[in-house]
């Protein structure tokens, strides 16, 4: 039996463990809506690869036992060609995805970006709550505002990237505070 079996995580949970994981994800991203005065000071740390400049990767802190956490930045492409991000991976979990939540009239769902996110040239394309996503799952310990942890991306053009997470509160939106760091791009 594989530690993700033992986990409930198998590869074919059964239709109440899928619906928990999807409204614990929900739940996750969704924190959103809390107010502001929940997160804490956000540090300006930003990247470059390539044409690309990656802006404050930021996560949340999650409740104990929380199975999923979320991944946020803005990724610029200052270049003449579009790039595609294809994959991330983190040290807090075995699993990454790239996800997007999005209005299908009046319900919010939330999907999985298998091909990936272009990010076209000449445009920014800002990751945050309640839009483009990060899912990390499952996770392997709980995340402490304060505290940060390694992250890879990995681009079709730009390559891999290896960047690092901040912590912030549990009910932190990345709102005005990340994007007044937008000039500090590379570490």
């Amino acid at each position: 039996m594989t530690s993700l079996s033992r986990a409930g995580l198998a590869a074919h949970p059964t239709p109440s463990r899928r619906r928990f994981l999807v409204g614990a994800a929900v739940l996750a991203v969704g924190l959103a809506a809390l107010p502001s005065f929940f997160s804490g000071p956000v540090s300006a740390h930003g990247y470059k690869a390539g044409a690309l400049k990656i802006g404050h990767p930021w996560s949340r802190a999650t409740p104990a036992n929380a199975p999923v956490a979320g991944g946020f930045m803005t990724i610029e492409n200052t270049g003449d060609m579009d790039d595609r991000l294809v994959a991330v991976s983190a040290e807090i979990s075995p699993r990454g995805e790239i996800h997007e939540m999005k209005m299908e009239g009046d319900v919010m769902k939330m999907s999985q970006l298998p091909d990936g996110l272009v990010i076209k040239a000449g445009e920014t394309v800002k990751l945050a709550p309640g839009g483009y996503h990060l899912m990390f799952m499952p996770l392997q310990r709980q995340l402490k505002e304060g505290e940060a942890f390694k992250g890879e991306l990995v681009f079709e053009k730009a390559g891999k990237v290896a960047v690092e997470f901040k912590v912030e509160g549990i009910g932190a939106r990345g709102d005005g505070k990340a994007d007044a760091h937008k000039s500090h791009t590379t570490h």
